[in-house]
Parts: structure tokens; C-alpha cells; sequence
């Protein structure tokens, strides 16, 4: 009897270990683990996210950074001289002590960039050789200063007019120097950073009018030898929207062009797509995440990984915008202070249900 009791012990023990260890196991996984042979997964993070709790949440689901804010113009260069390096080098510092990989974000935009680039001391517009000057300027001290800790930059974002009786924004850029800014961004990165991966960013990037005016961008600018070698695919969608119709030919179409892309800014919003500020409504408030929210949110992150892995000989990384639903930029966009609930984790930074249905496959 005593030997049959230690045998039925030893049993339990065994099984239990076994047990442990698998949960073990389970619990030490993120993202980049289940995704270890398609592509790295990473997240837009703030340096302040670096302070918190999130900073090993961070280390276990991700193996890419990029900074959400610290690196655009206006907060890294709010003025001629100066220059706040500290949010973007406690960002490089930590990507470099965690061996992850880092995304430049981003060298020029039309958004958050400082009145200063364009005008003179009396106010007035500068010339296109100025603002050339200062651009050049711009990038290369930012690349400069990185070159090495960065593997690939996000060089021009949303270059592209939504219109479509317009091809590029008419953005102060575009009316200063026409076209022409897009290729010299290019030109002054490679030169601070020849080894660097340098990226044209877009939204909106998978209708069809958006797509092929994309393309024809990158392709003339690849036939006329302009260092762009990549494509960064936001990918800020909602719940309804027809993926398999649009994503996947966008996908198919920009593999065309022969360059890695990158999904960058992934996030899937609870609401109707939109890409406009707006007044708040009275259906804004006091809207929660509801059951059916969160299905039709699961079953599109479902359908988006699935379309990233068919085609993961293109896509060489998908970075999410924002770690969890604690703090996203959809809760003000394009209704202030309206909360969404777009990512896979909740603000406890627990998985969703989404998060099963991106893992199990």
C-alpha cells in the first residue's frame, strides 16, 4: 500500500511539474515569440511608457520600437538651435539595452512641425533653397545623431492628398518647394546614414485611388534612383471595413514594387472609420466596449494576421500604434476625449480576446 501511494505521488508530482512548466512557458510568450519566424512585432511607445509598469510589458510582447512622438519635428526641434534629445535617447537607450529593433518616426511631415522651417526673421515665407537648407539641416543631425541604433526611418509621412483631384497635400512643404522636397529627404538621409532602411509612410494606403497614386510615387522615385526602400503601411482601420477586399490587394499591388513593407501604425478603432476631426455628438458619450465590439474586433485582427502572415515574403514587420486600450491617440481623434478601445490589450495591459485569435493559428 505505502508503494502504491508513493507511486500515485510521484505521479501527481510529475504531472504537476509538467503542468507548471507549460504554464510557465505560456505566460513568457508575447507576440514577437509567436511571430518569431514571420516578422518582428513592435509598438509606438512615449519615453514615459519607459517609467512605468509598461517598460516590461514592453520587453515580454515585443522585439521593435518606434517613438510615437519624441523623434517628429516639433517636439525634438522646436526651434533653429535647439534640439530636446532626451525623450528619443532614453527611447534608443532602451531599445539598444533590450536588443530591439528601432524605427525612425518620422524625419518630415506636415503635422507637428515648428512655424519656424518656413518663415524668416520678419515672417515672412523663406525660398526653397532656405527651407532645403533647413531640412538638410534637420535630418542630418537627427540621423547623424542615431545613425547605427536606428535600422530604418519613416522619412516622409502622408506626402499623399486624400482628394482625388489632387496627387501630393498641399502642405507648406509642397508649396515652398513642389515636389521635389520628397526626394531631397530622401537624398539627405541616405547621406547622414547610408546603411539605413529609408521609408515613405502613408494612410489610407489600401483604397484602391490612394494605393495607385502611392505606388506611382515610389516607382518614379525608384526609377530616378532616389534612395526609398520601403513602404510603411499604417493600417489604421475600423471594425467594418472590407480587409480582404482592399488590404489584401494592396498588399499584393505594393509587392509589385519589390521593396520590404512595413504595416507601421496598427490599430483597429470600435467605430466607423473616420479620418476627419469632427464636434462631439450625443452618441459620443458614455460609450462603452461593448460584446459586440469586441467580436467584430477579434474577428479583424483575425483576418488582418492572417493576410500579414500570406504574405509575410513582403512584410518584413508590423509595429502596433500605442501598447494598450490605457492610452491610445484614437481616444481623441477624431472626437476629443471620446475613448476607443482599437489595441490588443486591455488598460490593465491584459490580452483581449483579439489577442487569442492573433495567436492561435
Amino acid at each position: 500500500m505505502k508503494q502504491l501511494i508513493l507511486f500515485i505521488f510521484l505521479v501527481w508530482f510529475i504531472v504537476s511539474c509538467n503542468t507548471k512548466n507549460t504554464d510557465h512557458n505560456f505566460q513568457s510568450n508575447g507576440l514577437k515569440d509567436y511571430y518569431a519566424s514571420y516578422f518582428p512585432v513592435g509598438v509606438a511607445i512615449s519615453a514615459h511608457a519607459l517609467k512605468t509598469d509598461e517598460a516590461q510589458f514592453i520587453r515580454k510582447e515585443f522585439n521593435s520600437l518606434t517613438a510615437e512622438n519624441a523623434m517628429k519635428m516639433g517636439p525634438i526641434h522646436p526651434a533653429e538651435n535647439t534640439y530636446f534629445w532626451d525623450r528619443a535617447d532614453s527611447i534608443v537607450n532602451f531599445a539598444q539595452q533590450n536588443n530591439m529593433k528601432l524605427r525612425g518616426h518620422t524625419l518630415l511631415w506636415h503635422n507637428q512641425v515648428p512655424n519656424w522651417l518656413f518663415v524668416d526673421a520678419r515672417g515672412d515665407t523663406v525660398s526653397k533653397e532656405v527651407l532645403f537648407g533647413r531640412l538638410k539641416a534637420h535630418i542630418t543631425t537627427i540621423v547623424s545623431r542615431y545613425k547605427g541604433k536606428i535600422y530604418a526611418w519613416d522619412v516622409v509621412n502622408e506626402a499623399i492628398s486624400d482628394s482625388p483631384n489632387e496627387f501630393y497635400r498641399q502642405s507648406p512643404w509642397y508649396k515652398i518647394c513642389g515636389e521635389e522636397y520628397i526626394s531631397k529627404a530622401f537624398e539627405y538621409a541616405h547621406e547622414a546614414d547610408p546603411d539605413a532602411l529609408l521609408f515613405y509612410n502613408d494612410y489610407n494606403e489600401m483604397y484602391p485611388d490612394k494605393r495607385e497614386k502611392i505606388f506611382k510615387l515610389i516607382k518614379d522615385m525608384k526609377e530616378r534612383g532616389i534612395p526609398v526602400h520601403g513602404l510603411g503601411m499604417q493600417a489604421h482601420l475600423g471594425i467594418y471595413e472590407p480587409v480582404e477586399q482592399y488590404l489584401d490587394s494592396a498588399l499584393i499591388r505594393f509587392s509589385q514594387l519589390g521593396i520590404p513593407l512595413h504595416i507601421t501604425e496598427l490599430d483597429i478603432s470600435v467605430y466607423a472609420k473616420e479620418h476627419g476631426r469632427r464636434e462631439r455628438t450625443p452618441e459620443d458619450d458614455n460609450i462603452v466596449f461593448t460584446q459586440e465590439m469586441e467580436q467584430q474586433q477579434m474577428e479583424m485582427y483575425a483576418r488582418c494576421f492572417e493576410l500579414f502572415r500570406k504574405h509575410k515574403d513582403a512584410i518584413e514587420s508590423v509595429t502596433f500604434w500605442n501598447i494598450s486600450d490605457r492610452r491610445s491617440w484614437l481616444d481623441n481623434f477624431p472626437v476629443r476625449n471620446r475613448k476607443d478601445y482599437p489595441l490588443l490589450f486591455d488598460k490593465d495591459l491584459q490580452p483581449k480576446k483579439a489577442y487569442e485569435k492573433v495567436v492561435n493559428f
